[in-house]
């Protein structure tokens, strides 16, 4: 795939032609609803909700990923030169690095320091989200391989044909990484938690695979949360009133605004991903003396249980772990779930049954000296990330028996 004109944001040529979409609107429903994983009609297609082009043109649409918030969208398309869609890249040129969870403010701080530009970067992710999902969208039918390697490239050349610092993949899956390294992209990797449900019929079923003092602690952990005349409401589908994103609208604001300065969504996203999704939506809300003090949002996939923002507008002793985690194995091991990803950092999960997990992404940096020092730093760190988690994984607190 060569580099050509980009005057109407195409770069192209006699084979495929890779197109940049300023919006998510540039698409139609249909057409995102094409790719694989997006939408959950497909059974068996590891359906996640926060690729559907529900949750990502509410974020635009609500202002919330924006120009002006620093998310331009940047979306990319790959088209035949007959023009029929064979792929995308949900992608973002960011004027800033906040939102993304994996962090790179040494790298921009330091190129800057030494003369170059960072900023503006392109971004492959899903605004505020740090889950791992696609970024390199396949259409339904189209071969994996050669679509993938398609948009690889095209991501590159983008970058380049725009003259920006980069370009991020962050939170991709391992199948996606596997394309980008081979098309010249950097490797890094984090830690996550993640709570795996091997066919548990009930929650004490789980807690039988705990070593007896982690089970102890976990009950009374449970029971003192609620110990304050607290009850717990799981919120989907009809039951997303508006009435009940307010309230969880105002714990959002609350802890937010406490958490790091200027939450980053606001209150007409969550009106319309309760109109345009609310069954893969699940709000764990916490009542007390006849009103809600705390609530969780998470999303439903075909799989999985992704935890999301939590908040309240009282502090009550482990309520957070309750609301967040807790909760959120009830409801994956009563809707059989296989897995429940709560959300970035957290080793205060492993004591509740959450295994540590590796995350990836990829990075292209434009700039030889930049991906050369980036290139060694991240050698050390995936070392040092594949220690922790072995180290993680010896102290989780599941019996040891049933680990042998």
């Amino acid at each position: 795939m060569d580099q050509g004109d980009e005057g109407d944001g195409q770069t192209a040529n006699a084979e495929f032609s890779i197109r940049v979409a300023a919006g998510i609107g540039a698409f139609t429903c249909d057409e995102w609803d094409g790719f694989a994983g997006t939408t959950r009609g497909d059974a068996g297609n590891g359906y996640n909700p926060l690729v559907s082009y529900a949750f990502l043109s509410a974020l635009e649409e609500s202002g919330c990923a924006a120009r002006r918030t620093g998310w331009q969208g940047h979306h990319l398309r790959l088209e035949t030169a007959q023009g029929r869609l064979l792929g995308a890249v949900p992608c973002y040129l960011k004027s800033h690095s906040q939102g993304e969870y994996v962090f790179d403010h040494g790298w921009s701080d330091a190129f800057e320091r030494a003369g170059g530009r960072y900023y503006p970067k392109l971004q492959s992710a899903v605004p505020f989200t740090p889950v791992t999902g696609p970024r390199l969208l396949v259409g339904k039918g189209e071969d994996e391989d050669t679509v993938k390697a398609g948009l690889a490239a095209g991501l590159k050349m983008v970058t380049d044909k725009l003259g920006v610092s980069s370009a991020h993949v962050t939170f991709a899956t391992e199948s996606d990484v596997v394309t980008l390294e081979a098309a010249g992209f950097l490797h890094r990797t984090d830690q996550q938690f993640h709570f795996f449900n091997e066919g548990f019929s009930t929650y004490d079923d789980f807690l039988a695979t705990l070593a007896s003092r982690k089970r102890k602690a976990m009950k009374k952990e449970r029971r003192e949360a609620l110990a304050d005349g607290i009850s717990i409401d799981w919120l989907t589908g009809k039951d997303l009133t508006e009435k009940a994103w307010d309230d969880f609208f105002a714990f959002y604001m609350d802890t937010g605004s406490r958490k790091w300065g200027r939450p980053y969504l606001n209150r007409a996203f969550f009106s319309m991903i309760g109109e345009r999704m609310a069954d893969d939506i699940l709000l764990v809300m916490a009542k007390r003396n006849g009103r809600y003090i705390a609530g969780a949002i998470n999303f439903i996939g075909s799989d999985a249980l992704y935890g999301r923002n939590w908040g309240c507008i009282e502090d009550h002793p482990f309520l957070h772990f309750e609301v967040c985690y807790h909760q959120a194995i009830d409801f994956a091991i009563a809707r059989k779930l296989k897995v429940v990803e709560a959300g970035a950092q957290g080793e205060h999960k492993l004591a509740r049954g959450y295994r540590p997990v590796t995350m990836h992404s990829a990075h292209y940096i434009a700039h030889p000296g930049l991906r050369n020092a980036v290139a060694d730093y991240l050698r050390r760190e995936r070392r040092e990330v594949e220690r922790m988690g072995e180290y993680l994984e010896d102290h989780t607190p599941f019996r040891k028996d049933l680990q042998e």
